[in-house]
């Protein structure tokens, strides 16, 4: 079985800079993996490098077994849109649109031609988000009612990946061990693959690989590889 997410060689700059350097990394599919680092080591970089909103100076990226730069930069968003639930930090919701529509919008960009009648029941049902919170203004809500609606988003269009960059930021200790269980649990029942990066190591417990940017990124190693 081909993993779901596959490095080889891949080496990305920012103006001449060298940021990313990684030899070789792979996640194999229902796989948590927990990626932490500092801030500098190039987290968010490769992020957008699995979304395909970066693309690598050198190297192949392929995840679901399609090599990302072989593919027009559209054809990539839509990818992106169907095959990868994406969990910002910031949680990118907009304000002004209710917590269904902010929800819906992950089948508007996903071009989902139908959505399932009890699909977005069945979502909301797991995360907690009652049929009155729906109809809620986004930007009315708490943090962490915000953070189940981006969870919700990320899940709806049946993803085969999960990426979370930095979703517990805004939390207490006590509230992030609630959300990474939640979060862990929707995607076990989804069958999704999780790559949950933060820089906050006490989190690593709760995901079945632990995995060091500083000490996977040959760039902030030092060294050559």
């Amino acid at each position: 079985m081909d993993p779901v997410i596959q490095l080889d060689k891949v080496k990305f700059a920012w103006q001449d800079k060298a940021v990313l350097n990684i030899e070789h990394w792979q996640v194999e599919k229902g796989q948590k993996v927990f990626l932490y680092g500092p801030s500098g080591s190039g987290k968010s970089t490769l992020l957008n490098l699995l979304c395909g909103i970066l693309t690598p100076q050198e190297g192949s990226i392929r995840v679901l077994s399609q090599e990302l730069s072989s593919i027009r930069a559209g054809a990539r968003d839509r990818f992106r849109a169907r095959h990868i639930g994406v969990i910002f930090q910031q949680f990118n919701l907009l304000p002004y649109l209710s917590v269904r529509q902010n929800i819906l919008l992950a089948a508007h960009f996903g071009r989902t031609e139908s959505v399932e009648p009890d699909h977005l029941q069945q979502i909301t049902d797991q995360l907690q988000l009652n049929s009155a919170m729906l109809e809620r203004k986004a930007g009315e809500l708490s943090v962490g009612q915000q953070q189940r609606v981006a969870v919700a988003r990320a899940l709806f269009n049946h993803p085969e990946i999960i990426i979370a960059d930095e979703p517990t930021s805004a939390l207490d200790s006590e509230l992030r061990d609630q959300f990474v269980d939640l979060l862990l649990q929707c995607c076990d029942r989804n069958q999704a693959s999780v790559v949950f990066v933060s820089h906050d190591k006490s989190l690593a417990g709760h995901f079945d690989q632990q995995q060091s940017l500083s000490e996977l990124n040959c760039v902030t190693k030092e060294q050559v590889c």
